[in-house]
């Protein structure tokens, strides 16, 4: 899958191919259609710290498509439109 990767505080986002992950048990895939950036997000590319160690994937506000669904998953469908919210 593509992601924009967060690698340093006053450089651009670069777009790569990363590993698609597998949902687990209770967990569906998203096939993401839009992404926000939240002010903590760009807050890190201005230079505050990161929770985690750069090179990491910003973005967790999010529309989407179901993709695949994990083990245990009764209340999505593949191809259910969602909306991911921030917190």
């Amino acid at each position: 899958m593509k992601a924009a990767v967060f690698y340093e505080p006053g450089q651009p986002l670069k777009i790569e191919e990363v590993p698609t992950p597998e949902p687990g048990a209770g967990e569906v895939l998203v096939k993401v259609a839009a992404c926000g950036l939240c002010r903590t997000d760009l807050h890190y590319l201005h230079g505050t710290p990161t929770f985690k160690k750069p090179p990491i994937i910003l973005g967790h506000e999010i529309s989407g498509t179901v993709e695949t669904l994990g083990g245990d998953v009764s209340d999505f469908s593949e191809g259910d439109s969602v909306l991911i919210p921030p917190v």
